[in-house]
């Protein structure tokens, strides 16, 4: 690939109870990155309520655009485009982002990058801080492991903007899993952090717990492994006997961490990638990055924890590559190769 040019990208994220932004210089160095969390606010629901996590955006989109700009040292006229997440998300939340990046781009007279929200996670693994010695970009071809809430999926990538879906979750996402097992233990919400947590006092072989098998090699289910949990918990209440809460979350967090690891490895292996990408709210568990890691076989690139959950550094990275492909091209930047949306 030549040479891309210059730019630097503000990105706003919104799509679910992060409000977020951030600068980035040429796809990958961070300037400044922003996060206004309502993990307290929606903790009382024991998830996240639509209808206040956009209100709450609305509150906190002007200051958090503030906040970047700031800490980047520039002003808005100092910005090269502006990108923003179109989707997936919360419809209300998805609006706040929007409408601002909107406001923005008109009020500037500067492009307005549309980025899907899992491409974004995709590229947060480009990003380095500044201060810190630039290191390797993710090297093509590579595969991307996206383990998120509501997504678990496998995707080719042979170049920047080049996806081939190799196969995605048929039922719940490895994240959906892990909240809905920590409901099932009582454990608090967030659920992913909290079964990591409990599962660092159990014991990974006290419950064998089902890995499906798909028709397509590449496919993940994640319902079984919840459905045990559900009834080995019910048997227990039934018979009067203590929840060993520890030991099952170590179990199901074994087993999901399990299947992600043997899926990725073989399909790696089938279409002779260079390396591993591991994205989304799921690579933040401590076990999975241990997992992966831990193998010798593949180079695995994951993000920071910073970058793991929801962030506008993300969506700046990936409209960073949106807009400087356009740009070398000429091309239109809305008709560049697309995230293959589910």
């Amino acid at each position: 690939m030549s040479v891309l040019p210059s730019a630097r990208i503000l990105a706003i994220e919104s799509s679910c109870d992060e409000t977020a932004a951030a600068v980035i210089q040429d796809g990958r160095l961070l300037l400044s990155s922003i996060v206004a969390s309502q993990m307290e606010i929606h903790a009382r629901f024991g998830g996240v309520f639509p209808e206040v996590a956009s209100r709450q955006h609305v509150l906190s989109i002007v200051p958090v655009i503030q906040q970047a700009l700031s800490a980047a040292h520039l002003s808005l006229a100092e910005v090269d485009a502006i990108a923003v997440t179109r989707g997936p998300g919360l419809a209300g939340s998805l609006v706040v982002g929007l409408n601002a990046a909107k406001g923005l781009a008109l009020g500037l007279d500067k492009p307005l990058i549309g980025v899907n929200h899992l491409e974004g996670h995709i590229y947060s693994s480009w990003v380095y801080e500044g201060g810190q010695e630039a290191p390797q970009a993710p090297q093509f071809p590579l595969l991307a492991l996206l383990v998120s809430g509501g997504h678990t999926e496998l995707n080719l990538m042979t170049d920047h903007l080049t996806y081939r879906r190799l196969g995605a979750t048929l039922d719940d996402a490895a994240g959906e899993a892990l909240d809905k097992t920590a409901r099932l233990l009582g454990l608090p919400y967030p659920g992913g952090p909290s079964v990591q947590k409990a599962a660092e006092e159990g014991d990974p072989r006290a419950f064998t717990f089902p890995r499906a098998r798909t028709e397509q090699p590449w496919d993940f289910s994640f319902s079984g492994i919840k459905t045990a949990v559900l009834r080995e918990v019910r048997r227990m209440q039934a018979e009067g006997t203590p929840i060993p809460v520890a030991d099952m979350a170590a179990s199901f967090q074994s087993a999901v961490v399990g299947t992600l690891l043997t899926k990725t490895l073989n399909a790696a292996r089938e279409y002779g990638v260079k390396e591993i990408l591991i994205a989304g709210g799921v690579s933040a568990n401590k076990a999975l990055r241990e997992a992966f890691l831990g193998q010798q076989e593949f180079k695995v690139n994951i993000p920071r924890f910073a970058y793991c959950t929801d962030n506008a550094a993300m969506i700046a990275s990936a409209g960073y590559f949106r807009y400087a492909l356009g740009h070398r091209s000429g091309m239109d930047m809305d008709v560049l190769p697309t995230w293959p949306l589910s």
